[in-house]
Formats: C-alpha cells, structure tokens, sequence
C-alpha cells in the first residue's frame, strides 16, 4: 500500500478556515481525514502540507512513526514551528485515520483500548460564536451565555472575562473580571465549572494580579495568565494560587511540554492536536504529562476533524480531563460532516464510537460552498494606540 497524493480542502468558517487534509491511498476507496487548521496562515499552511506531501508519497501510509521522523526532520528544518507543525499535524492525523480504517478499529483501539466511558465537553461562552467569545465585555451579558449554555447540557464552559492590558494598569480591569466572573458564577451556581482564559494578554506582573482577584471563585482552571514563552513567570502564577493553571496551546512538539512540566507550571496541559505534531506527539505529550500527574484538557476551537481526533485521544489517554467543544461558530458546522461520536445533550458527554478511524467523512460538497476568504481581522490597541495582544 502506497500514498498516491496528499490534498488540502479549505473551507471558509468566518473566524477560521478549516484546512483539511487528505491523505489518498492506493487502495480503492482507502484515504484518511485530518485537519491543519491554522487562523490568519491558511495559504502558509496550505503550501507546507504540499512542501511535506513531497516526503510521503509513494511511502507506505502505516509506518506512521516513520512518516512522522521524515516530516519533522528532513530538509534541515525541523517541523517545530507553528506552520510546518501544522502541516505535519494535519498529514499524521490522517495516517491514523487511515490505520484505523486498514484494521477495522476506532484509533482509540490502536492505542490500546478506552480508559474511560465517555468524554466530558466543555463549550465556549455563546457556542464560539465570534462576537460572543471574544467581544462580550458587560457582566450581564457573560451571565446571559453562561446560563444558555448550560440550558444547552454543558456542565462546564470558559469564558474570557479578562480584558487587555499594557504591561502595568490600575485596578480597574482587575475590577471588571471580577465582576464578569461574579456574574457568571451568581448565574451558574456552583455545580457548574468555569474556566477563564486570559489569552495570554496580562504581563507576568497582570497575571499575577488576576490571577489573586479571580481565586475565591473556584475556577476549574485560569488559562494563560501570561505569555506561553515566559515558563519560569507561568509558574511563578501557579504557586502563588489555589486555582490550577492552564497553558500549552501555542506550543509545538514535546520539548515545550517538557520545560513546563520540569518548571511545575501547570495543572492542566493543553496541546493542540492541529498544532503540536498530530496524534503521534499529542501521545507523547501525554505519557509526559501522565509521569508528572499532570492533567491534559486539549486546545480545540478548530473544525470538526480536529474535534473527532481530541475525543478519540481522550478515550485512550488516563490523565485527560475533558475536551473544548465550539458547537456554534457557523450554523452549519454539522453538516460538513459525518458525526463521529453520539453526543448526550444531557451533559454534553461524548460516547466512543465503533466506526474505524476517527469515523469521520467530510462532505466536499459543502465544503465547496464555503471556499476560502480572508480570516476576519482581530486587532488589539491600548489607548495610547500601542499594539496589545488580541
């Protein structure tokens, strides 16, 4: 069995545009699905998977490990930046969904069978809608999406109730994510989990100060507090507070991973199945976390290939906790593809699935509806009209 050719589908999603990958074989009928979806680098990701398509054609498409060296080590440079990580990640989780398909098993059975029931979802405030999510700054408005998204089933949702800020401000903004968090909180009562992404926005000092207003309300975890290259200032955060730390989602390949882990910066590790080597490293990544009792909550605002491909992780991974669900970006998200795995709207659980592969397949027609645009911008200034991080 031979790759016969590796082709990207781009379908537009308003924030986003989903690159899928397809990895064709030379087995009437045999191909595998992934994703390498990568916001505002679509055409960089694009021509990646075809520099990286010229490595595995014509290569045998179940030597995944092998695969996955030739990509991330050939010509020169390594495949640790966030496009040619991309790329790579897209193509391995393909393979996977191919191998699955040669053997007749759900990925999760090759990597040695379910460790647990189902996956616990968790959504994003207004479903991931992009107005919502990354524009609401009131505390009733926060309060309002909380409680429609447990209407909707979810026991748990994040929000980013943390603004902007220069390196140094006053209390004001400390103020207002107390307030949108109190909101929240008051409408959800407390059986009800709530994480808060900060976005990697505050300075290390910002953080710090978030990180102290926010901690009597028992979040499930506070998300980059600061940005992901300052380790040492990421831990210095989770030492100071009760409430556990989340980072990882920029990170590509294990030796991020690593340093944090090494650090004790975290409680929560959030690789990125799209972003940080695929389903191979992703795995890594995860027996890393398992030796330090670390939790894995996967970052997964992307498509439905890479939600099919964090569940299947999940189901055979023991220190995962729970999966990011966006279920309302575009109205017709469900419909550019085959449901993998059955959803328990109570709860918002996700089941295994006995389809082989990821037990996906991408409706092309639809796709084709919705071709590439330009990703809508998203720019952050201070008053002062110096740039921030969005």
């Amino acid at each position: 069995m031979k790759i016969t050719a590796v082709e990207t589908h781009v379908c537009n999603a308003r924030m986003r545009n989903w690159v899928f990958v397809r990895v064709l074989t030379d087995e009437p009928g045999l191909h595998g699905w992934g994703e390498a979806t990568l916001e505002w680098h679509t055409r960089a990701v694009v021509g990646a998977v075809e520099d990286l398509a010229e490595l595995v054609v014509g290569e045998d498409p179940t030597r995944i490990e092998h695969l996955w060296q030739t990509m991330f080590r050939q010509h020169f440079w390594h495949g640790n930046d966030i496009v040619r990580g991309t790329a790579l990640s897209g193509i391995d989780i393909a393979l996977w969904d191919i191998l699955g398909k040669v053997h007749g098993v759900p990925c999760h059975r090759l990597w040695g069978g379910p460790v647990r029931d189902y996956i616990r979802l968790y959504g994003h405030l207004g479903g991931g809608l992009m107005e919502d999510f990354y524009e609401s700054d009131e505390p009733a408005r926060f309060a309002e999406l909380g409680r429609a998204l447990v209407e909707q089933g979810f026991t748990a949702f994040k929000a980013m109730a943390v603004p902007p800020t220069m390196p140094l401000e006053g209390l004001g903004p400390v103020r207002h994510a107390e307030r949108c968090v109190d909101a929240m909180r008051e409408a959800v009562g407390e059986g009800i989990d709530l994480m808060v992404d900060c976005h990697a926005r505050p300075s290390p000092r910002m953080g710090h100060l978030f990180a102290r207003a926010l901690e009597p309300f028992g979040l499930l975890w506070l998300e980059e507090p600061c940005w992901p290259e300052r380790a040492d200032d990421i831990a210095a955060i989770q030492r100071s507070v009760s409430t556990p730390i989340a980072t990882g989602e920029r990170l590509v390949g294990i030796h991020g991973f690593r340093e944090l882990l090494e650090k004790g910066a975290c409680s929560v590790l959030q690789p990125d199945v799209t972003h940080c080597g695929g389903l191979t490293e992703a795995r890594r990544i995860a027996a890393l976390a398992e030796a330090y009792r670390v939790a894995l909550a996967p970052h997964n605002p992307q498509g439905p290939v890479s939600t099919a491909a964090s569940i299947e992780l999940g189901l055979a991974t023991p220190s995962y906790l729970i999966c990011e669900a966006v279920t309302g970006d575009v109205p017709w998200r469900a419909e550019v593809v085959t449901e993998s795995h059955r959803i328990d709207p109570a709860g918002m659980r996700a089941f295994p699935s006995e389809l082989p592969g990821l037990g996906v397949e991408i409706d092309l027609d639809v796709v084709r509806r919705h071709p590439f645009e330009p990703e809508l911008l998203q720019r952050v200034y201070y008053a002062d009209g110096s740039v921030g991080d969005w």
